[in-house]
């Protein structure tokens, strides 16, 4: 179903009236625009040069033993010639067994040469471009991929909806304690590494239904790394500690956290509409869910857990929700899902009103420590002006832009230039990046991911032979 209809501001803002959107507010006037997203934002001992952020986004697009291919510098080529002054470096497995993919990037030794050539093309573009990389942040986020690895699943608890959703057996083994102590060290080897490749900062990633994300919910797991909330944080702060103690400030502490889990969706044979697996209330399960309605979000813990966070040292804390995988309208609001997922369940205004929600508390709450907001994609031309409104505001330091940086590179230096977006140039949400990055019928195990529509001279036929592959899978299974 085709939701985004607007033509005006005033358009939609009237739609978000009346979906009872009340997060979703926007400025105007284009020159209050171009301010509030000029505004420089401490973090720590450094001062980014605007308040504009491009997420993680994942290209899939490495070589087998996880070095940057071409591809991949051409994305960061284009990011750091955007403008943006905080460029999220994408996930990089700490582990071969923590990838999500089989082209995901993996930083070890072997790839530190490639990763320091990567950061410093992207810094030399950026330099070109806008004169100067003293204002530029550019942490690393780290990864496993927990229940989401490739070969082998590794999962943190069961949570029977979530194995349901995934096919995992109900007796699949857990983590070991001890297996968790020995990948914290993993973690601190590779900041070392990221720090030898350049890096000033790294990202705990935390978020997606990934290894650590996972941990956060584990209240029904036993031990040191479950139950209470000080024993689902301790594995992120034992990181950000022995970060510490053997590197000192060198590395800014950053972290993305996934903020609302919710449950796992399916899709209504009947409508076609997502809906909620069936779920037991009290939930014993996730983060950030109200354990009398898991559909809404409870931030009670979340907060707990910054504050436990940035006592460890976090600097930069990135929101995020949802779980790509088993709730993808709760991350990314869209029009049209990717093949074989389910319809929008709620209005998107919705899903964006909830992303501004989680945001704004939070950072209301935590005025010291800078936040980056997600959840805009679905605005279009106008995710601007509700950036702007929400800075203004103070409910947010960064408006930081995902997929719509795959569309549109330099959209920082437009809004900075003109206080609006080209209309011609905006993500859509169709979600052809993510129907790439679910297909895994390529010679290398996996499509790298772009965006067709809007840089097709590359990712066109990587579109068609994608679709080419997934018919013939389809037609196979039948």
């Amino acid at each position: 179903m085709k939701y985004f209809n607007y033509h005006t501001l005033a358009e939609i803002e009237q739609a978000a009236a009346g979906q009872g959107a009340a997060q979703v507010r926007f400025e105007s006037d284009a020159n209050q625009v171009k301010l509030a997203l000029a505004r420089k934002v401490p973090v720590g001992s450094v001062t980014a040069g605007n308040s504009m952020a491009i997420h993680p986004m994942e290209g899939c697009d490495a070589t087998l033993d996880g070095h940057p291919d071409d591809l991949t510098f051409r994305r960061y080529e284009r990011f750091g010639a955007g403008g943006a002054k905080l460029i999220w470096f994408e996930a990089s497995a700490v582990v071969e067994e923590g990838k999500a993919n089989t082209r995901q990037l993996w930083l070890r030794p072997a790839t530190v040469p490639s990763f320091a050539r990567l950061l410093e093309r992207t810094l030399a573009c950026h330099r070109e471009r806008h004169g100067t990389t003293d204002d530029l942040l550019a942490p690393l986020q780290l990864t496993h991929s927990g229940r989401y690895s490739v070969p082998r699943r590794i999962i943190v608890y069961h949570n029977p909806l979530i194995d349901e959703k995934t096919g995992t057996p109900p007796d699949y083994p857990v983590i070991s304690d001890s297996e968790l102590e020995r990948l914290e060290d993993a973690y601190v080897n590779a900041a070392g590494l990221a720090l030898q490749a350049g890096f000033r900062g790294v990202d705990i990633k935390a978020t997606h239904g990934y290894l650590l994300a996972e941990m956060l919910g584990a209240k029904t797991r036993p031990g040191p790394y479950g139950g209470s909330i000080e024993n689902r944080t301790s594995f992120i702060r034992n990181v950000c500690g022995k970060i510490r103690a053997r590197f000192g400030n060198q590395l800014m502490l950053t972290i993305r956290l996934g903020c609302f889990d919710g449950v796992p969706y399916k899709i209504d044979p009947a409508t076609k509409l997502g809906v909620p697996l069936p779920y037991p209330v009290p939930y014993p399960y996730g983060f950030g869910v109200d354990e009398n309605n898991p559909l809404v979000p409870d931030l009670t813990e979340v907060k707990q857990a910054i504050a436990l966070f940035q006592k460890a040292g976090v600097a930069l804390l990135n929101v995020s929700a949802g779980c790509p995988y088993y709730n993808p309208h709760i991350g990314r609001p869209f029009d049209k899902p990717d093949e074989d997922n389910y319809e929008m369940p709620e209005h998107p205004l919705a899903g964006v009103n909830r992303h501004f929600l989680i945001a704004g508390e939070l950072q209301r709450a935590f005025p010291d420590l800078p936040m980056v907001g997600t959840g805009y994609s679905w605005l279009q031309k106008f995710a601007p002006n509700a950036a702007a409104a929400n800075i203004l505001d103070g409910n947010i330091r960064f408006f930081g832009v995902g997929r719509g940086a795959l569309a549109y590179p330099e959209f920082a230096t437009e809004l900075l230039e003109k206080g609006e977006w080209d209309e011609a140039r905006v993500c859509k949400t169709l979600t052809f990046c993510t129907f790439l990055m679910r297909q895994k019928n390529h010679p290398l195990g996996q499509f790298p991911t772009g965006c067709p529509p809007f840089d097709k001279e590359v990712y066109g036929p990587i579109m068609k032979e994608a679709r080419e592959a997934y018919r013939v899978q389809i037609k196979t299974k039948s």
